[in-house]
């Protein structure tokens, strides 16, 4: 009977810890499309809700809860200049017997950085990157 709830509770906690490991890839892929559709959007677009969008996209195509995620940009759309992307998502936990509550949500995140095209149409300024 010991060895059954052994099994269990550790089916339980891999379980779990599949779930956060598979919600950070799903955060990763979702910071990649959002600081790539940054650095290739428009001129003049509000870089949060481009960023915002693309990761919702990336969510939804991955089957999660897209309510759950946090997205942060760092960086400005300047010719040159590093954006940084960070999403979070809130992984729902489950309780877990003899153990305690582990319910709730444990927050993931991953974040991603891409360079502005020095030579991309529709930005003002010139192409004056460092080597």
């Amino acid at each position: 009977m010991f060895g059954l709830l052994v099994l269990v509770l550790g089916t339980l906690v891999l379980g779990d810890a599949w779930a956060v490991l598979d919600a950070k890839m799903a955060a990763a892929g979702a910071a990649r499309q959002a600081a790539r559709a940054l650095v290739q959007a428009p001129a003049g677009a509000d870089p949060l809700a481009v960023a915002d969008s693309a990761a919702v996209q990336a969510l939804s195509a991955e089957g999660r809860d897209p309510a759950r995620r946090t997205v942060r940009v760092q960086g400005s759309l300047d010719r040159c200049s590093r954006v940084t992307v960070t999403v979070s998502y809130r992984v729902a936990l489950v309780a877990v017997p003899l153990l305690g509550q582990l319910g709730g949500y444990m927050p993931v995140s991953a974040s991603q950085s891409e360079l502005v095209d020095p030579y991309r149409s529709g930005l003002p300024g010139t192409a004056e990157c460092p080597p």
